[in-house]
């Protein structure tokens, strides 16, 4: 089973006083196993942006910690910002990220507001997932009136807090706290200072759109219908929210965005359709900015819709997809974005793990015959498999950018895309086959004194056995599904080039054989014969497959380039 993974992103009234920040996030990383990711402050919206995760019950601590010392630090009676806020913690949300479902996320927010409401005396509102009552689970919603209007809004019958007194606590206002997917808050910046502008095109494409009117559309009267209630002409893009507003910081108007699910709208369409709606008002797009962290997909996303749009191949590298959707987003123009310190994916890394694939070329030559048994022959293997994969995928791009075959660039794309995705998963079984290893050396170092001792070292030793048995076998099998892709390199691809996806059926070639080493010989040490004999089998007819379609297809290039 996967390990639960909640990402918490609290936002705190406060954007102007390091100090009062250092202290609030102080205390979220005093609870051992929470990973503080991100501090976003913004002095015009005068409001933090912190980032956190860990295990659910750890990272429900750290935001106690956190909202009970926002509480004691910042008075909301003096405070101003252009962002709409109600309390010291504005909101509180809690993201699932692996291995936990939405309504398990949502219970553990509950019992977060709970907490909070009873022993800090603040005011909670549940919202998005975790909140029951639909009618008041949308966040703006809940906010309306703001902090400033809040002390008359919380006795109404309606507005009872989920949680907490039905009286504002002046000093740190009211708090509200969820569940909800990842919300993706992203600005758009406009070559003009003009907030009215700015509003105008955030009504143009947010899903809310704007309120109905008769003749003009600024000052003209609100139509209504049956019930009395203002008539909206909807915006342009689903699950977006947006408002416009003025950043002194930057001298520039922006169009403040929540992308709600960018699985509905995507980050790329959203600046898109910002930057033709801003051309129909005679403004322009000068760049945009990500405010917090951001999900690896929607930039990988991005890349490939971009790639698209200028008649390019899309199966290029995480880190190319990235370079390109960075550039045409213009993510850089207020600062530097740097992929491993914005993207949630790279934060959550354990940078104290060593990969091997972190190595340069000449560090893993040099670490390989270095005098210990990792990396081996699995390693290598996998890393010579990744090799061929990567000539083909080099075939299929070089093939979909050549002039003249304009109407095959999706053809090779799709190709160059399935290439990248083996080679991902060939990456991956680099590292994993030697920490395959490592498990059995580690297991071999178990105590054995007592019967107790000897058993345990022997089912973790039989666990890490078969582990180390199943990594080379899957392996051989990735390694297999690549033929398919190297074949069409060869009878369609680039002629130029058909050498380069020969060579990289024979790293295939090689990749499997040494592979099946490793099955075989990790295979014979099992005692669990059974298992040990399938997978001996499933890698023996592999191989023999494996091997003869390669030969057939090297016989095409043979005859191609004879002399």
């Amino acid at each position: 089973m996967n390990k639960q993974i909640v990402e918490c992103v609290p936002n705190f009234s406060e954007g102007n006083n390091p100090e009062i920040i250092r202290q609030i996030t102080q205390a979220i990383e005093s609870v051992e196993g929470v990973m503080l990711l991100h501090v976003d402050m913004g002095k015009a919206t005068n409001r933090t942006v912190v980032t956190f995760a860990g295990e659910p019950a750890k990272v429900v601590e750290a935001a106690f910690l956190g909202i009970s010392k926002a509480a004691e630090l910042i008075d909301m009676r003096h405070h101003k910002g252009e962002h709409p806020r109600m309390g010291a913690t504005d909101v509180c949300p809690l993201v699932p990220v692996s291995g936990i479902s939405m309504e398990e996320c949502a219970d553990w927010s509950r019992k977060l507001g709970e907490k909070v409401g009873k022993e800090l005396g603040i005011p909670v509102y549940l919202y998005e997932e975790a909140q029951p009552n639909k009618s008041r689970s949308n966040l703006s919603v809940i906010r309306g009136g703001e902090y400033e209007g809040f002390a008359e809004k919380i006795k109404l019958p309606e507005w009872k807090p989920d949680f907490g007194p039905a009286e504002l606590p002046l000093k740190h206002g009211a708090t509200v706290i969820g569940a909800r997917d990842f919300l993706i808050a992203y600005n758009i910046n406009l070559n003009t200072k003009s907030t009215r502008i700015a509003n105008r095109i955030a009504f143009d494409v947010r899903e809310a759109g704007r309120v109905k009117r008769e003749g003009n559309p600024i000052t003209g009267k609100v139509v209504t219908d049956e019930n009395g209630e203002p008539v909206r002409i909807p915006g342009t893009l689903k699950a977006v929210k947006a408002i416009g507003w003025y950043i002194e910081e930057y001298g520039m108007a922006q169009i403040s965005m929540n992308l709600i699910n960018y699985k509905i709208t995507s980050v790329h369409k959203a600046f898109d359709e910002v930057c033709s709606k801003a051309d129909e008002r005679g403004v322009r797009v000068t760049g945009s900015e990500l405010v917090g962290l951001v999900p690896l997909q929607p930039l990988l996303d991005a890349g490939k819709h971009y790639l698209s749009k200028q008649g390019r191949s899309i199966g290029v590298s995480d880190e190319e997809l990235i370079e390109i959707a960075v550039q045409s987003l213009g993510l850089n123009q207020l600062g530097i974005f740097k992929p491993e310190e914005r993207i949630i994916e790279y934060v959550l890394r354990d940078k104290s793990k060593k990969r091997l694939i972190d190595l340069t070329v000449k560090g893993f030559i040099n670490e390989t015959a270095a005098d210990s048994p990792a990396p081996g022959g699995g390693s290598v293997s996998a890393l010579c498999a990744a090799l061929g994969v990567s000539l083909g995928a080099m075939v299929a791009n070089l093939s979909a950018d050549k002039r003249g075959w304009e109407n095959k660039t999706e053809f090779f794309s799709n190709w160059a895309e399935k290439a990248q995705k083996i080679k991902e998963e060939l990456m991956y079984l680099i590292d994993e086959d030697t920490n395959a290893f490592n498990a059995i050396m580690n297991a071999l170092q178990m105590p054995k004194t007592t019967a107790e001792e000897k058993s345990a070292r022997s089912a973790a030793l039989e666990s890490a056995s078969i582990y180390a048995t199943e990594i080379p076998l899957k392996t051989m099998q990735v390694a297999y599904s690549s033929i398919d892709m190297l074949e069409a390199m060869i009878v369609n691809g680039n002629p130029n080039s058909i050498t380069d996806a020969g060579v990289g059926l024979l790293c295939i070639k090689t990749a499997v054989r040494g592979a099946y080493f490793n099955v075989l010989v990790n295979a014979k040490g099992l005692n669990t014969k059974d298992k040990a004999a399938a997978m001996a089998n499933e890698a023996k007819a592999l191989l023999k497959d494996n091997h003869s379609k390669i030969d057939a297809i090297l016989q095409k290039v043979e005859e191609a380039i004879a002399f």
